[in-house]
């Protein structure tokens, strides 16, 4: 379908850990930076106190490392005596002196760029992880390597794709577990069917892997008990073929107390319940924590934090780790803050939520009973099966992969949050057929900072049932917020909050024992925060967008902060005006801050936007052909091409004659598949190509004729895009 947007079932116990891994009393990261969360917790918290409120406003450049790429940086560096290792997008690694930046080697694997068309968020990769003299990283087309860690050779690598009929990707960090690696995949809103996967991490043979959702029972025996019950929960018919989602693309981690590995589950395909399991049912696992044996790979406990979802409410964000007082105890839980708007404290042991409380306005539940451990559904809900409805958090969730930091000193928790709804629909009948390697979401989706703004542009029935939906007076009253919290987590109040430039500028942060909240902004900013209050202790413009999370460590006893910088992601073709990716570029690098460093070279302004070039001619080309074209466009093409003048991809309406020229070679044949652009042979038929082709050229000559009086005239061009069309 087409979407369109403008901007317990077994017994738990405890288990004595005997793997190198055990759980100490230390909490947050020291000299070292060991993991892409800091810590065993994930808890994005540092005990290092050199760089505190009273000398952070001395912080400058101590250096900086081109990555060489333009395309999107998510990950959090990892840093271990001295030697910082990170990946970058495909999954690339990267290792560097940390003191200097001096490269030591890097690593790009081997990737078919076939493969970006079946991933939904860009290039994105998350992070890698060091251990036992190896550097583990899963490039995007699901390979896990195994580097050495001197010299970046490949020890091991494996296949971690099922089944290469789907549209699997990987963009998250492994994890270790004792000796073992775990990786996840990507690809839910595809034709894919979740699992997560156990390698051991000397030889990269597979231990155990859990299947996330069940297969059609008609296809013989689960493959484990757990999808025994879970099968119990989806409807006989339901659509088995497209494989039910629940891919675990992130968070993933190691509970050593409990010799365990919690992984978040992601949401189901299509969208909608009607389509995915007619009748109903809570469809386990899906938008679920599992807890899974580290040894056995076997379900331990689960807690499904959004039932019966319909709204693309992964449970895949970050994780973390904590030992916090509860009703005057002190209980090992787990913070976790997913797309649907709740922030949950879950007891490690057992999987009890011991808190759930919504973080922002949400319309699907409005609280959580914690004896039933099941959410109090709303009576307007979120089902838009018998008609569109405006649904609060939208679809990029309330939190999304960035990731939070937890301080155990101040029990806050730092987190972008964002707070806006989207407009879902069925776009024709309920999707219940498998389109292969492709986008089976099967419902419209209409995500916007300002549905009133957008509202003009809808078909007049969809507006006008969008009006009358509860939420709407939710739209009105405030459209959207983007802030970065500090949050308590049990009672999920709070505490202090400052604004961000745009529901697209969001990001990943790090505390510090010295008092401090560090994060970056799209708009290519470095921030240093009180914890207490959220005042700007320090900031410096870096020109580059940054999403990740910064991390910080000590070499020679000099404290450094680092941060990758470049934009991408889910979204990663429209990119918003105000972010520096738009106004300066996308070129991707690390930034290292000490004391008394120096200043941050800042890219150039783009040059002046040129008017487009003049179409070819467009005769003998039908109304209905433009038409068709454009609603093919729109389902294949504009979840990359959203037409912007300085997007992720370029912008469609300004192609030069030798691209008009080769524009069938490129579509049908691959022309430039090694750069990224995949071919749509197995897709689109000539005619449809050329459909597609007439429907381009019919918007670049209006463009050029408008923008070329506006040179005449002196007036600048500003071609950012408003209306975003993408095909879910």
């Amino acid at each position: 379908m087409l979407l369109f947007a403008t901007l317990a079932l077994a017994a738990c116990h405890v288990v004595k850990s005997d793997t190198p891994q055990a759980e100490t009393a230390t909490y947050g990261a020291g000299d070292n930076w060991p993991n892409p969360g800091g810590d065993w917790a994930g808890s994005h918290y540092s005990r290092l106190t050199d760089i505190n409120a009273q000398n952070v406003a001395k912080l400058g450049l101590a250096w900086q490392y081109d990555l060489g790429t333009d395309r999107v940086q998510e990950a959090t560096p990892v840093v271990l005596d001295g030697v910082m290792y990170t990946s970058g997008n495909l999954g690339r690694v990267y290792a560097l002196d940390a003191a200097s930046g001096k490269p030591l080697w890097t690593f790009t694997p081997s990737v078919d760029g076939q493969t970006n068309r079946y991933a939904c968020c860009d290039q994105a990769n998350r992070g890698v992880q060091v251990h036992k003299g190896k550097v583990f990283v899963a490039a995007l087309d699901g390979v896990l390597y195994a580097l050495d860690a001197k010299t970046g050779t490949v020890a091991w690598k494996v296949d971690t794709v099922a089944d290469h009929t789907r549209a699997y990707t990987s963009t998250g960090a492994p994890t270790i577990a004792g000796n073992l690696v775990i990786i996840g995949n990507a690809g839910a809103e595809d034709d894919t069917r979740g699992y997560v996967t156990a390698y051991d991490v000397d030889s990269g043979k597979q231990a155990w892997r859990f299947w996330t959702v069940p297969h059609d029972p008609k296809a013989g025996p689960q493959e484990s008990a757990a999808l025994d019950a879970a099968v119990k929960t989806w409807a006989p018919n339901s659509s088995w073929d497209i494989g039910g989602g629940g891919t675990a693309w992130d968070a993933i981690v190691y509970d050593p107390r409990f010799d365990q590995v919690i992984v978040g589950v992601g949401n189901g395909t299509p969208y909608p319940q009607s389509a995915r399991s007619p009748g109903g049912g809570d469809n386990l696992y899906l938008e679920c924590l599992v807890a899974l044996d580290r040894k056995s790979g076997k379900l331990k406990w689960y807690f499904q934090e959004t039932p019966r979802d319909q709204s693309d409410y992964d449970a895949v964000q970050p994780i973390v780790l904590a030992d916090m007082d509860v009703g005057g105890a002190k209980r090992p839980v787990l913070l976790h803050t997913p797309k649907n708007g709740f922030f949950f404290v879950i007891d490690r042991q057992t999987g009890k939520p011991l808190a759930a409380n919504p973080i922002v306005r949400t319309s699907w539940a409005d609280k959580w009973d914690l004896k039933t451990g099941k959410p109090h559904l709303t009576p307007e809900g979120s089902d838009y099966t018998n008609g569109p409805k405006v649904v609060f958090p939208a679809t990029p969730g309330a939190r999304n992969w960035y990731p939070a930091a937890y301080d155990p000193k101040r029990n806050t928790y730092f987190a972008h949050v964002l707070d806006m709804g989207n407009l879902l629909f069925l776009a024709g009948p309920p999707q219940t057929k498998r389109d292969p390697k492709f986008l089976n979401a099967g419902a419209a989706v209409i995500f916007s900072p300002d549905l009133q703004a957008a509202a003009p542009g809808l078909p007049p029935p969809i507006r006008e049932a969008m009006e009358k939906t509860a939420q709407w007076q939710w739209v009105k009253d405030k459209p959207f917020s983007s802030e970065l919290r500090a949050i308590d987590p049990m009672t999920g109040k709070t505490k202090w909050a400052v604004p961000a430039a745009g529901w697209q500028d969001r990001f990943g942060t790090l505390a510090t024992a010295s008092g401090l909240v560090f994060h970056g902004t799209v708009t290519g900013q470095i921030f240093a925060r009180d914890a207490d209050t959220g005042k700007a202790l320090w900031h410096a413009d870096t020109g580059t967008s940054v999403m990740a999370a910064p991390m910080t460590y000590r070499v020679g006893g000099v404290q450094y902060v680092a941060v990758q910088a470049g934009w991408g992601g889910g979204g990663w073709g429209f990119t918003p005006g105000y972010s520096a990716a738009y106004q300066r570029g996308n070129a991707n690098r690390l930034l290292v801050f000490k004391i008394g460093g120096g200043p941050v070279p800042v890219p150039p302004p783009l040059p002046a936007l040129e008017p487009a070039p003049p179409p070819p001619q467009l005769a003998g080309v039908t109304p209905a052909t433009i038409a068709q074209g454009q609603m093919l466009f729109t389902a294949n093409c504009s979840i990359c091409h959203s037409n912007q003048a300085r997007a992720g991809a370029p912008d469609l309406r300004r192609m030069a004659q030798p691209v008009h020229d080769q524009f069938d070679a490129i579509v049908l044949k691959g022309l430039l598949t090694p750069q990224g652009m995949p071919h749509w042979e197995d897709r689109l038929s000539p005619d449809q190509v050329k459909a597609i082709h007439a429907y381009l050229i019919g918007l670049q000559g209006p463009l050029h004729d408008k923008e070329t009086a506006l040179k005449a005239a002196g007036k600048p061009l500003d071609s950012q895009s408003l209306t975003i069309l993408s095909s879910y």
